[in-house]
């Protein structure tokens, strides 16, 4: 990645995370903030950034990377700009184990009880996804597998919540399924890390294989890439790092989409430069989304996902629109 767009992106990315402490309800500076973290000064301060914004935060930027890294893998592997993580069908799979857990009551049962059987729905989809694809299955059996179990995911998410007895549980799912980083705890972020640090590294691993793809599979395995292998890291990378995001947050989308396309050209079309440049613009667009979340309309409690559509959304259209006009 060219080092003056790091740069950019990492102070960006410093700024939004400084702000993202700083602003809410009560809002601090920079240097009360920073000895808040350090356990020095008003208690009230403290418990504030320790146990409320500093865990909101880290969930806004892990997530923001997740997605963004994946969806510019996903659009390198199968060289479409319109392409995003949720294809495959691993957030709809995750979305149901969450689903699941809150209709039975499973969720209640212990604090990480729901994000545990989103991820567990989410290595299963993939399980299933590598197994209808096949091990010779090009990225159009992949893709095809991949809509068939989103589709299945959401057909079934759709079942649970019109057969909930439960008005309480349905308003629950409805609301989770919204997406959000509030409320969250240093558990979470203990739980998910981990997981998407596995997936950050395998998809980090795929920069040189999608620079060859761009030439075409066959000019990829003649420079001695194994496609299959490349897949292979691909799914279960994007498991770990949409299955972690997804099972924490909720559903969270457009990241995967928008980000990307918004810096492909800064980053000269190339694969392996987009893949970390996305990560951290992921990372700063929902920190921004998030702190949004708590300046507009604060106490109606606005969710993310819900503003990330209303900002994804159009630039999806206008997406659209200019692939449009470019085709011949």
């Amino acid at each position: 990645m060219d080092m003056k767009l790091a740069l950019i992106l990492s102070a960006l990315l410093a700024v939004l995370f400084t702000a993202s402490l700083c602003l809410g309800s009560v809002g601090l500076t920079p240097v009360i903030a920073l000895s808040a973290l350090l356990g020095w000064g008003d208690p009230v301060h403290i418990l504030i950034l320790q146990e409320i914004r500093l865990p909101r935060a880290l969930l806004a930027a892990m997530v923001g990377g997740s997605l963004g890294l994946s969806g510019a893998a996903m659009q390198g592997y199968l060289r479409n700009p319109l392409a995003e993580p949720g294809l495959i069908g691993v957030s709809g799979a995750a979305a149901l184990g969450a689903v699941i857990a809150l209709q039975t009551g499973i969720a209640a049962l212990f604090t990480l009880a729901l994000p545990l059987a989103a991820l567990l729905f989410a290595l299963v989809a993939v399980g299933l996804i590598l197994l209808l694809a096949g091990p010779r299955g090009g990225s159009m059996t992949l893709i095809l597998a991949g809509i068939a179990m989103s589709a299945l995911a959401g057909a079934l998410t759709s079942l649970v919540l019109n057969l909930s007895p439960n008005p309480y549980a349905a308003s629950e799912i409805v609301f989770w399924m919204m997406g959000s980083v509030a409320d969250r705890s240093m558990s979470h972020v203990v739980l998910a890390l981990p997981i998407m640090l596995l997936g950050w590294a395998l998809l980090a691993t795929l920069g040189r294989g999608l620079d060859a793809l761009t030439l075409g599979e066959d000019a990829a395995e003649a420079l001695g890439m194994s496609m299959r292998a490349l897949r292979l890291r691909l799914l279960i990378g994007i498991a770990a790092a949409v299955g972690a995001a997804t099972a924490v947050t909720g559903a969270v989308g457009f990241v995967g989409l928008i980000v990307p396309h918004l810096l492909r050209r800064l980053t000269g079309g190339r694969p392996s430069a987009l893949l970390w440049a996305s990560f951290l613009g992921g990372a700063s667009m929902v920190l921004a989304a998030d702190i949004a979340v708590r300046l507009i309309l604060p106490s109606r409690d606005l969710k993310l996902g819900v503003v990330m559509a209303l900002i994804g959304a159009p630039l999806f259209l206008h997406l659209i629109y200019r692939t449009r006009r470019e085709l011949p």
